[in-house]
């Protein structure tokens, strides 16, 4: 059976999370592949090297995926982060376009997770 966008999109990000960087990137990464991060240069590398740095820094990183949304080519997965296990973390959601099952373009917005919020109904 053939594995869907959304569960591809969702396995990337649980191995870049899990520190497993270069792995995510050689099984899932399309040639040609562009970001929006707006803190590093928009290639895979830069894009990369900076997970993997992140998750060097935070080797007990938490994604607990809330919900994925596939549409066409393109993946939603809304996502909640925490960097530590003491971390109160932050809503995050990754969006991918996929090209030949591959993915080859990536934007990622996020939000802290505030302590006290006057919302009953949570970022969740």
């Amino acid at each position: 059976m053939k594995t869907s966008l959304k569960e591809k999109a969702v396995s990337f990000l649980k191995s870049v999370a899990s520190g497993e960087v270069r792995e995510a990137y050689e099984r899932y990464i399309g040639p040609g592949f562009r970001h929006h991060n707006p803190f590093f240069r928009g290639d895979a590398e830069s894009l990369m090297l900076a997970m993997e740095e992140s998750a060097a820094m935070n080797p007990h990183k938490i994604l607990e995926v809330k919900r994925a949304i596939e549409e066409g080519d393109i993946v939603a997965v809304h996502s909640h982060v925490k960097q530590r296990q003491d971390d109160i973390g932050g809503a995050v959601v990754h969006i991918f376009r996929f090209h030949n099952d591959l993915i080859v373009e990536f934007w990622d917005v996020g939000q802290p997770i505030p302590e006290d919020s006057p919302n009953e109904n949570g970022v969740f």
